[in-house]
């Protein structure tokens, strides 16, 4: 497997991250990179956006936010996204991107990073489990609010 690699998502690799494929299914769980991007715009000091790059292709994209003084305790260290493009899925892409926004968390004094997300067959849940975060709850939703802690 070749080096990856993480980079800020830039003017340069946003086209590329948005360009993004996913399995067929899997549609359903994600919103557009741009949307995620447009949302974050409002607090950068708060927002950690990163694209993963293998032999100088994006191959991913993470999104978190660490914000200690969210009155949502489970907003204040958060896995927002992840997008690892199809033919990525499986040689460690996701994985990368999840210890590198851990990690991030741990620098900036947090003991977990949780993340909320959609239940369903295709969706993220194996995943999710895969890399350490353990389901704690459940939003008003319906969605599944897990935490990995660090």
């Amino acid at each position: 497997m070749t080096d990856l690699r993480l980079e800020e998502l830039s003017a340069t690799t946003i086209v590329a991250v948005n360009a993004l494929t996913l399995k067929p299914g899997q549609e359903q769980f994600v919103a557009p990179v741009s949307y995620s991007v447009a949302a974050a715009v409002t607090d950068p000091s708060t927002t950690w956006q990163r694209v993963v790059l293998r032999d100088n292709k994006v191959v991913g994209f993470i999104q978190g936010s660490f914000d200690e003084d969210s009155p949502s305790e489970e907003f204040r260290s958060v896995l927002w996204r992840i997008n690892v493009d199809a033919d990525a899925q499986g040689e460690g892409v996701g994985t990368f991107a999840v210890d590198a926004l851990t990690e991030e968390a741990r620098k900036r004094g947090f003991d977990h990073v949780s993340v909320i997300y959609e239940p369903g067959d295709l969706g993220p849940d194996v995943f999710f489990r895969q890399v350490g975060f353990e389901p704690v709850g459940e939003t008003a939703y319906g969605e599944v609010l897990a935490r990995r802690s660090i």
